[in-house]
């Protein structure tokens, strides 16, 4: 991605403007080193509201601004060429109980892939906002994203994009199709970008047929069995800070160990129990019999159970009445799996509250770009499907440009395995979707963008 040669004209001014309106540099020790504009920057920053500012120089000659809005955490990057424009990204799921604190330095330490670390390279200011909290917290991402918006706003900052990838795409189609105004366009990668209540539902399914099919084999799951319950905790007893983080790894380990243990069985006898196992899982849950495709989303539901229905409220899918079929089961095993198969009830209160955070529509006003792998381990294709088909409903299928990217493969850490990943996108394909969305909305015509292949596994 090269940058136009307008780039670094505007960033001369846009820096000179700030150094201007500003008056006086920052106080804060970070600052020593900074150069004048740089140091305007962030005395700017405290007089718009922002709080416990600190600004450093990159060795680039750019610098970054950590601080605070209204109590939430912020940190944005900004090149020594500057363009004077913005974007802001969205991050994904984390298991709850993680830190929330963002990266300090977002084109250093880039949240996105690549593809923060390639609109900095351009000339773009890079920015993002912490969540209220780990685990499902796309209202407050939401309200958060578009407080540091706002700042933007009064730093200067016209031209913004907004990006997410995973559920940081719900929260990208929320607030377009809520705030209309506050991004030039959009870009989502792997998001969750039709409705939570097919994504959770997925999730239950794929936990409750592995739990019904390796009961009583040295492959059962550890821990709770309820499925309307986490498994495991992933918070250490007492919340004790320091163990916090190596306890919820131990817990992640702990949910894939068995998972893995299968696959490995079953790739040592092919044909054996174990493949038959793992083939009517996938065949019912309608997933690839992979090792990512199982272990990803039993360990996400597994330790996220109780936060998804803290936060929706309740549950938001029901399968009582759902009856799981297959052509690999006989009609006898098939009786038995829908007499024994363990079962969930939604609240009605809690679904509502999962529509409004969030239910995509498919209207929205301003160009949006999307990118799913044909094969995704966690969010699957349908609901990149399912936006396609709502925007197709809404007349508003010219604002769309959806790009579907081949599936790649990556080792799953601590396995021993490899696995199909989630948001599998190299920086350059990420790039190039975002290039692609400056062309757009610079030239208003919907491009088709050649999109880079992914260099093979080694």
């Amino acid at each position: 991605m090269k940058p136009p040669p307008r780039f670094k004209r505007a960033s001369v001014a846009a820096l000179a403007v700030a150094a201007i309106l500003a008056g006086a540099g920052c106080s804060t020790p970070a600052n020593v080193d900074l150069q004048p504009a740089q140091a305007s920057f962030g005395a700017r920053a405290s007089a718009q509201q922002a709080t416990d500012v600190k600004v450093k120089a990159r060795e680039d000659g750019g610098f970054t601004v950590n601080g605070k809005l209204e109590g939430d955490h912020f940190a944005m990057a900004v090149p020594a060429n500057w363009n004077g424009r913005a974007l802001v990204f969205a991050h994904g799921y984390s298991v709850p109980g993680s830190s929330v604190a963002v990266s300090e330095d977002p084109a250093d330490k880039d949240p996105s892939g690549g593809l923060m670390k390639g609109a900095y390279a351009q000339g773009f200011a890079v920015a993002h906002s912490d969540f209220d909290k780990a685990g499902v917290g796309v209202e407050s991402a939401v309200e958060n994203t578009l407080r540091l918006r706002a700042f933007l706003s009064r730093m200067g900052v016209s031209d913004a994009y907004l990006a997410g990838g995973s559920m940081g795409g719900n929260i990208v189609l929320a607030i377009i199709e809520t705030h209309p105004d506050a991004f030039k366009g959009a870009l989502s990668g792997c998001g969750l970008v039709d409705n939570w209540t097919d994504e959770v539902g997925l999730l239950i399914d794929l936990r409750a047929l592995y739990a019904y099919y390796t009961r009583d084999t040295p492959y059962a799951l550890p821990g709770e069995a309820d499925l309307n319950r986490s498994a495991l905790s992933p918070t250490a007893p007492n919340a004790i800070g320091a163990l916090n983080e190596p306890f919820r790894l131990l817990q992640m380990k702990r949910i894939a160990d068995p998972i893995a243990a299968l696959f490995k069985a079953a790739r040592e006898t092919p044909g054996g129990r174990e493949a038959q196992i793992i083939d009517k899982i996938a065949s019912i849950a309608g997933v690839t019999p992979e090792p990512a495709s199982l272990i990803v989303p039993i360990m996400t539901v597994s330790l996220g159970m109780d936060d998804m229905n803290a936060t929706f409220g309740g549950g938001v899918y029901d399968n009582t009445a759902r009856v799981y079929a297959s052509p690999l089961l006989s009609t006898e095993e098939a009786a038995a799996l829908n007499r024994d198969i363990g079962r969930v009830r939604a609240t009605p209160t809690a679904v509502a509250y999962a529509d409004r955070w969030r239910r995509s529509t498919g209207r929205f006003s301003i160009p949006l770009v999307a990118m799913h792998n044909r094969i995704d381990s966690l969010v699957p294709y349908s609901q990149f499907e399912g936006l396609i088909r709502k925007t197709q409903a809404a007349g508003n299928a010219d604002r769309l440009l959806a790009i579907t990217v081949p599936e790649i493969n990556t080792p799953l850490t601590g396995t021993g395995l490899d696995g199909l990943a989630h948001c599998g996108f190299t920086p350059a394909q990420l790039g190039a979707a975002f290039d692609a969305l400056q062309s757009w909305t610079t030239t208003g015509q919907r491009p088709t963008p050649v999109m880079p292949t992914a260099a093979p596994a080694p």
